[in-house]
């Protein structure tokens, strides 16, 4: 048994990273603000006599006693970490400096969730760890891109020159249950849309390429990087599948039976057209790869939100 700490832990990835972890008999501590992160994500677990909540923000130090870090807290879709760019920034930055100097107080190893957004509009398809990335360092989106690159700058250097014991994971679109509402990323916004019978919103002309990694999927993958010691990373994590935005709204739209059009909007600013992870260090290294096909994850998340509506009203 350890004792964990998961940072963001009441949001979508976070909550079933805590789960897993009570499941294996760890107690966990989870952190967070509660900006993007939910109670409901959680609620299941308050009685749980090896789970513990702590309402608090990762830019401000925190002292506990752990044997390892999952640092996940911050906004992850476009609509959120753009509503407030200074504090996305400040908690991918800020953040890793505070959650850096607990683990090296303590001796805690640790995992910073960064992400294929690192890699920016890349012009090195699939992308590799080896790959620099071409990243807008003053774009809409840089609060985000820029924020996890010093993220991964600074647990480099705490582990060169602290002796810090870390481990970076760089993960792609992930999706499932317990996604927001709201949430602003394509597979929620396009199931949501199609429930409310409303045009799906396509961005572009829909020939932009992601990866869809089902969620169950990636949290088996950060939990490996975290208790193997060949590799500190970084590491890509994700589906190696690759799919157009507009194939994955088709996709969502014939299997709710849906009859509605799909409309097209501007492409945003700095949208990557291509994203597909190099998943070979990932496969070596731990004998990972994901096993939920899309149209599979897509039979298990849309009853979800089908759920989540229906208590909306």
């Amino acid at each position: 048994m350890k004792r964990i700490l998961v940072t963001g832990g009441a949001g979508f990835l976070g909550s079933h990273l805590v789960d897993r972890l009570l499941e294996q008999g760890h107690d966990v501590i989870c952190l967070d603000n509660f900006f993007t992160g939910s109670k409901d994500n959680i609620r299941h677990l308050l009685d749980h006599k090896h789970f513990e909540i702590i309402r608090h923000d990762v830019t401000e130090p925190i002292l506990l006693e752990v044997d390892r870090i999952f640092n996940l807290a911050c906004p992850a879709s476009p609509v959120h970490y753009q509503y407030n760019a200074i504090k996305t920034i400040k908690t991918s930055i800020v953040g890793a400096i505070n959650m850096l100097g607990l683990a090296k107080r303590v001796h805690a190893r640790i995992l910073q969730a960064s992400t294929s957004e690192i890699y920016g509009d890349p012009e090195v398809h699939p992308q590799k760890e080896e790959y620099w990335g071409n990243v807008n360092p003053i774009g809409i989106r840089s609060c985000y891109d820029e924020g996890k690159r010093v993220a991964e700058t600074l647990m480099m250097d705490y582990h060169r020159m602290n002796k810090v014991d870390i481990r970076i994971a760089r993960i792609f679109n992930t999706y499932g249950p317990r996604m927001a509402v709201e949430d602003g990323r394509v597979v929620s916004n396009f199931i949501v849309q199609a429930l409310r019978g409303e045009p799906l919103t396509v961005y572009g002309d829909g020939s932009q390429t992601r990866s869809f990694c089902y969620v169950d999927d990636l949290v088996a993958g950060l939990m490996l990087l975290m208790e193997q010691d060949a590799e500190i990373g970084p590491m890509n994590l994700g589906n190696p599948h690759e799919f157009t935005i507009f194939e994955l709204a088709e996709a969502i739209r014939s299997k709710l039976g849906a009859r509605v059009q799909i409309i097209h909007k501007p492409l945003p600013q700095d949208d990557p057209t291509q994203r597909q992870p190099d998943i070979t260090r990932a496969r070596t290294s731990l004998g990972w790869e994901p096993k939920v096909e899309l149209d599979e994850g897509l039979d298990r998340t849309i009853p979800y939100f089908e759920a989540r509506l229906s208590e909306i009203g």
